[in-house]
């Protein structure tokens, strides 16, 4: 059991990012021989990895209570990761209705779909009140402690936004269905907002501090997470509307364009910046650290939302950036993962943080390459 005191709640990041490479593949807009199958397989692994880490936090959180209690209440740079299992839960019930009915049949995929995103949504919307409330009242945070890991806590809510509509054919037909859609609505607004309150934040504390830990490099791909995953939203409640706000359909069947096709802009402008900075990073030696999945959930997210784009537009254009956006995800994922597991298997990864190795220069920074040149 002590392997499991310095387990932390971003250790959720592997089911996020592994669920994603199951829904992206089901969302794309083209059919490869085998991709759905490749789906399916994903799918049962994301839902294992749930289990196992559920299983080791548990653990976690009943023999080390006061290292839990300190990773919330002591630490802000981990408490912003409590976003991530909300997450997973969601992420998780959601390829179970889409994929898991093939193996479990379609009751059972929905039951399971429910039971996840209701816990999901709830856990979603106390940590995105929860963390910010901490961070106001009893957390120590500088002017410099900006991070895109911030966004974290308040974009579960919008996982939530993204994926509560595809229940909507399984609820009563009606006022439930009305709720449902509005209620991810108010979701998607919050969370939002609350990321448009915070990015500026981050964007100064990049621009202007060039001390920003070269292992926080990966976390700049979280920018894409409330990007993608609104787009994702507004589509998935467009196509939704029909069924549950048929007043409305048309407008959100508009504003899902009209709001989608800016923000992917936006998002490849970001992904452009991030994937250049992290080549730049490796090169000066970055080692790797759980911070490398941020390359995938938030990248997914773009790859849903370009896909939902790409039938509503039905475009080749925005069909091929889904594509290309996805085999992008799939070598993250690939490398992320193979990093993880053989980290665990040597012990690196359950290191307390103070004794991870660090690189041979003491720690080299962003603003900094190996000999102290500025990477700028």
């Amino acid at each position: 059991m002590e392997a499991f005191r310095h387990l932390g709640p971003n250790w959720y990041a592997c089911v996020m990012g592994t669920a994603i490479v199951a829904s992206g593949a089901n969302a794309l807009p083209v059919r490869v021989p085998g991709l759905h199958a490749f789906a399916v397989v994903v799918w049962m692994m994301s839902f294992s990895l749930l289990v196992v880490v559920a299983a080791a936090r548990t653990a976690h959180l009943v023999r080390h209570r006061d290292e839990a209690r300190a990773q919330l209440l002591d630490d802000p740079a981990t408490a912003v990761f409590y976003g991530c299992p909300p997450m997973a839960l969601l992420a998780v019930g959601y390829g179970t209705l889409v994929l898991g009915r093939d193996v479990i049949g379609t009751t059972a995929a929905v039951w399971t779909d429910a039971v996840l995103w209701t816990a999901g949504t709830l856990y979603a919307l106390a940590v995105a009140f929860g963390i910010p409330y901490l961070m106001i009242t009893r957390h120590a945070v500088g002017r410099d402690g900006a991070a895109p890991t911030w966004l974290l806590p308040v974009v579960a809510p919008m996982v939530a936004a993204a994926l509560g509509p595809a229940l909507i054919p399984h609820l009563p037909a009606g006022e439930p269905r009305s709720l449902m859609v509005f209620a991810c609505y108010a979701m998607f607004g919050g969370s939002l907002l609350a990321t448009l309150i915070l990015l500026p934040g981050v964007w100064a504390r990049l621009v202007y501090d060039r001390s920003f830990p070269i292992t926080l490099v990966p976390t700049l791909f979280l920018v894409l997470g409330p990007l993608g995953q609104s787009v994702t939203a507004v589509n998935q409640l467009a196509d939704a509307a029909p069924a549950a706000a048929p007043q409305y359909a048309d407008a959100m069947a508009a504003f899902a364009v009209l709001y989608g096709v800016p923000v992917i802009g936006f998002a490849l402008l970001w992904l452009a910046i991030a994937v250049a900075t992290s080549i730049r990073a490796l090169r000066s030696g970055m080692p790797f650290a759980m911070t490398w999945w941020a390359y995938t959930f938030p990248l997914g997210t773009c790859v849903t939302g370009a896909s939902a784009l790409a039938r509503r537009l039905d475009l080749g254009a925005m069909t091929a950036i889904a594509a290309g956006l996805y085999v992008l995800l799939l070598v993250a994922w690939a490398v992320t993962a193979t990093r993880t597991l053989r980290g665990v298997l040597i012990g690196r990864l359950l290191l307390p943080p103070a004794a991870t190795p660090k690189p041979a220069d003491g720690g080299m920074r962003l603003g900094a390459g190996p000999r102290g040149r500025a990477l700028a």
